[in-house]
C-alpha cells in the first residue's frame, strides 16, 4: 500500500474556553471579598480602570450653584466673575457690617441677633473640673473638628498578653520567665498547651524537671485552667483552686467518658458515692469552664455581608434586591483612552486594555442579573419558608431552578456558593433552600430533610424525662403527620444533630430533673 498526502477540506464544531469565558466563569463563584481584591487587582494593571469617586462638591461647585440659581450665566471673562463675586458678597448672612441681618429682621419678620455671644465668659462653672478636662482634649477648642470614638475605646487584652502581666509575680528567676514564654507561646485559642514538654527542654537546652516545675507554677496563673494538657487536667486545676479535688471529685474527673455516656451507675460504683452525692458533684462540674482562653478574643470577627436582600413589598409579594455593599464598583475611562491614542501612542497597548476593561464590565453586570435571577426563583419556590417557617421548607434541587430560569446546573451551583441571603426569617446562605425530598404517606407531597430535621429536634426537645422517645417512637409520629422515614434515617438525622440515644438522654434528663429538685 502506497503512503502519499493529501489535503481535505473539513467543517467541524467546537467549544473553545477562552480566558475571558473563565474568567466570567471564576467571577460567579467568587465571594465579595475575593470579587473586590480581583477587581483591586485588575485595577492595578489596567490603566483605564478606576474605582468611582464619591468626593463631596467642591467649593467652587456649589459657588456655581448658588450663581446659577441666582440667574448668573456660566463665566466666560473676567467681567462675569467680578459680577458673580459682587452678587455673592451681598448676600444676607455675608454681611459684616450687620446690615444684612438688619434686612432679614425687616422683610422675613424675625430677629436673627445673635443672642448667645460665643466669647462671653461663663458666670458660673457647676463642674470646672469637667470643663478642664474637656478643654486638655485634642480639638475641644476647635468646633470644626469631629471626633474619631474608636480613639476612646479599650484596647483588646489577649490571652498571651494577659498571663504575660502575671508572670513577674509568680516566676522572679529571668531563666524561668524564658521558659514560660516559650509555653505561652504554645497555648491554643481555648487556653490549653499543645506542646510537649521534653521537646520544649531539648529546645530550650534545660532540664526537664525546671520545665515541670515553671508548669505548674502556670497552672496558678488567672484564668483557672489555663496551661492544661488536656479536660481531665483542666477541670482538675479548677477544682483544686477550689479545695473541692478530693478523692471521690478525682475518681469523677479520671473517668469522665462515663459522664459522656450518661452511665451514672458506674461513676456511682468507682467514686463510692450515693446518688445525691453524685448529683452534687455533678453540679460543680458543670459550674467549671471546660475552655478557659475563650473569654479572651484571640481575631478580629467580621460579619457576613448579604449578597441578596428579601423583604415583603406591600401587595403581598416579595422585593429580591442585590445588597448595594456588596456590588462592585469599577468604571472604564473612555476620556483617557482617546486623549492618549489620538497621538497614535501606545494603541495596541490601550486597545487591549480597554477590550479587557469593557469585557471585566460586562462580565460584572452579568454576574449581578444571574445572582438575582437565581435568587428570584429561589424565593418563589421557598414562599411557603418565608411566611410560616422551616417547617413549609420545600425540597428543592438544582435542577429545578435551572429549568425555571433556562440555565445549566453548574451555573446555578457556581452562584449559590457561598452566598448568602438576608430574609425576614434570618440569614441563610443560598444553599440551605436545597435540600433532598423525603417522600410522604400514600403519595402526598414530599417533605424537605431540613424540615424534617427540624421536627426531630423539636419532638426530642419536648419530651418529659418519664417519657422519653425512641427513634421508633419518632418514626411512629412522624408517620402520623405524614412523613414517611426509616429508623435508621431518624438516627442518622438524630447523630448529625448531636442529639444522644434515648437512653442516654433518659439518664441525663433524670438527673437534670433531680438537680433542679435539690
Amino acid at each position: 500500500m502506497a503512503l502519499s498526502a493529501n489535503l481535505f477540506l473539513r467543517q467541524s464544531q467546537s467549544l473553545v474556553m477562552t480566558p475571558q469565558l473563565m474568567q466570567s466563569i471564576q467571577l460567579l463563584q467568587m465571594t465579595h471579598f475575593e470579587l473586590n481584591q480581583f477587581i483591586a487587582q485588575e485595577v492595578e494593571k489596567n490603566p483605564l480602570l478606576e474605582f468611582p469617586s464619591n468626593d463631596a462638591e467642591t467649593g467652587s461647585d456649589r459657588i456655581e450653584d448658588d450663581a446659577f440659581a441666582r440667574g448668573i450665566e456660566e463665566p466666560g471673562g473676567d467681567e462675569d466673575y467680578d459680577r458673580r463675586a459682587e452678587v455673592l458678597s451681598d448676600d444676607w448672612s455675608d454681611r459684616s457690617d450687620g446690615a444684612g441681618a438688619g434686612r432679614m429682621s425687616d422683610e422675613l419678620d424675625a430677629n436673627y441677633s445673635n443672642v448667645f455671644q460665643d466669647d462671653a465668659a461663663p458666670q458660673r462653672a457647676d463642674a470646672p473640673e469637667l470643663i478642664s478636662q474637656w478643654k486638655s482634649m485634642p480639638g475641644a477648642g476647635d468646633a470644626a473638628e469631629s471626633y474619631d470614638l474608636d480613639d476612646f475605646v479599650a484596647g483588646q487584652v489577649s490571652l498571651r498578653d494577659y498571663l504575660g502581666q502575671q508572670l513577674p509575680f509568680v516566676l522572679p528567676e529571668m531563666n524561668d520567665r524564658l521558659i514560660a514564654q516559650h509555653l505561652v507561646d504554645q497555648l491554643d485559642e481555648a487556653g490549653y498547651l499543645q506542646g510537649d514538654l521534653k521537646e520544649a527542654a531539648e529546645r530550650l537546652g534545660c532540664d526537664a524537671a525546671d520545665t515541670e516545675r515553671v508548669l505548674a507554677a502556670l497552672q496558678t496563673l488567672d484564668p483557672p485552667g489555663v496551661f492544661a494538657r488536656n479536660l481531665a487536667e483542666c477541670l482538675a486545676i479548677q477544682l483544686r483552686q477550689k479545695d473541692r479535688y478530693d478523692p471521690a471529685m478525682q475518681a469523677f474527673v479520671g473517668n469522665l467518658e462515663l459522664l459522656a455516656r450518661r452511665d451514672f451507675a458506674a461513676l456511682k460504683r468507682l467514686c463510692g458515692v450515693d446518688e445525691e452525692d453524685l448529683l452534687d458533684m455533678l453540679t460543680e462540674i458543670r459550674q467549671l469552664n471546660p475552655k478557659p482562653g475563650s473569654g479572651f478574643e484571640a481575631g478580629v470577627s467580621e460579619a457576613i455581608m448579604p449578597d441578596v436582600v428579601v423583604r415583603a413589598d406591600s401587595i403581598g409579594g416579595w422585593l429580591v434586591e442585590l445588597n448595594p455593599d456588596t456590588l462592585p464598583r469599577v468604571l472604564v475611562n473612555q476620556s483617557y483612552f482617546a486623549n492618549v491614542t489620538k497621538n497614535g501612542q501606545d494603541y495596541a497597548f490601550l486597545s487591549e486594555c480597554l477590550q479587557s476593561a469593557n469585557w471585566l464590565t460586562r462580565s460584572l453586570d452579568q454576574r449581578a442579573k444571574t445572582i438575582i435571577k437565581v435568587a428570584s426563583e429561589i424565593v418563589r419556590q421557598q414562599d411557603a419558608f418565608l411566611l410560616h417557617g422551616v417547617d413549609h421548607l420545600r425540597p428543592l434541587n438544582l435542577k429545578t431552578i435551572a429549568d425555571a430560569i433556562k440555565m445549566h446546573e453548574s451555573t446555578v451551583s457556581r452562584v449559590t456558593s457561598n452566598k448568602y441571603m438576608l430574609t425576614p426569617r434570618g440569614l441563610f446562605e443560598l444553599k440551605y433552600f436545597f435540600t433532598v425530598s423525603i417522600g410522604a404517606v400514600e403519595g402526598g407531597d414530599s417533605h424537605s430533610a431540613e424540615a424534617v430535621r427540624h421536627k426531630i429536634r423539636i419532638l426530642i426537645m419536648q419530651e418529659s424525662p418519664d417519657a422519653v422517645l425512641s427513634d421508633d417512637d419518632i418514626v411512629d409520629i412522624l408517620k402520623k403527620s405524614g412523613i414517611e422515614l426509616a429508623r435508621r434515617t431518624v438516627a442518622k438525622y438524630r447523630e448529625a444533630m448531636n442529639i444522644a440515644s434515648s437512653v442516654q438522654r433518659r439518664r441525663e434528663k433524670r438527673a437534670l430533673a433531680k438537680v433542679a429538685g435539690f
